[in-house]
């Protein structure tokens, strides 16, 4: 008798076990879920505050295009600069600049572009003599000077307390950045690498067309 009333404790004390570590999982479960969820809102929640805080610009380009001029060209581009420039635009700058000051640095990538108008070229800079042509071409210029805005870029800016910035300081730094490195290709003797192109890609055009001997005057 007294081994039965043994065997059936056991059994209970085994039913009450597997019914506390059923309801331990269950409880665990529950919990792990309520968590997941809550994580779960808390992410959707901070990706719309972010969303909020740091919106998508949106460009709405206007349909509407004026056309203010159609020009005909016949501009022989021979050589392209590509430069670097690195442009610090301040203003307000002094005593009171963490204050009111703004300053900023700009790293601007550009291009220059140069080459010989060949619609500045007319019958009298062509001459026959002989089996020589002689030929007088126009003096190179530049053409384009661009900044690249993929890789150009704000690397720091710095304003005072009271300040939200210059709105116009960005701008004049693009425009200084535009001069400085027109300035630069010049120095570097961008208009007589074009000139030489140039020389070079119509001789060998006119020496084609059946012109044995050119000479560049």
């Amino acid at each position: 008798m007294k081994r039965l009333q043994w065997i059936i404790q056991i059994a209970l004390l085994v039913v009450l076990i597997a019914a506390g570590i059923y309801l331990v999982t269950s409880v665990q479960n529950t919990l792990d879920s309520q968590l997941g969820r809550v994580k779960e809102m808390t992410g959707t929640l901070s990706t719309q505050v972010f969303q909020v805080l740091n919106p998508t610009p949106t460009i709405i380009p206007d349909p509407i295009t004026v056309v203010h001029e159609v020009q005909s060209l016949a501009r022989l581009e021979t050589i392209k600069f590509s430069l670097e420039k690195i442009i610090t635009a301040e203003t307000r700058q002094g005593v009171f600049e963490w204050l009111v000051g703004d300053r900023l640095l700009f790293v601007a990538h550009g291009e220059v572009i140069a080459g010989v108008d060949l619609n500045k070229l007319s019958v009298d800079d062509l001459r026959l003599e002989s089996d020589i042509l002689y030929v007088t071409l126009p003096d190179a210029e530049i053409f384009v000077v661009a900044i690249d805005n993929q890789k150009s870029y704000v690397y720091d800016r710095d304003t005072g307390i009271f300040t939200q910035g210059e709105v116009n300081l960005e701008t004049e730094a693009r425009r200084a950045a535009e001069l400085e490195i027109e300035k630069n290709a010049l120095e570097d003797g961008i208009l007589d690498l074009a000139a030489q192109n140039a020389e070079s890609y119509l001789g060998s055009l006119f020496r084609d067309l059946g012109y044995t001997r050119v000479v560049f005057e």
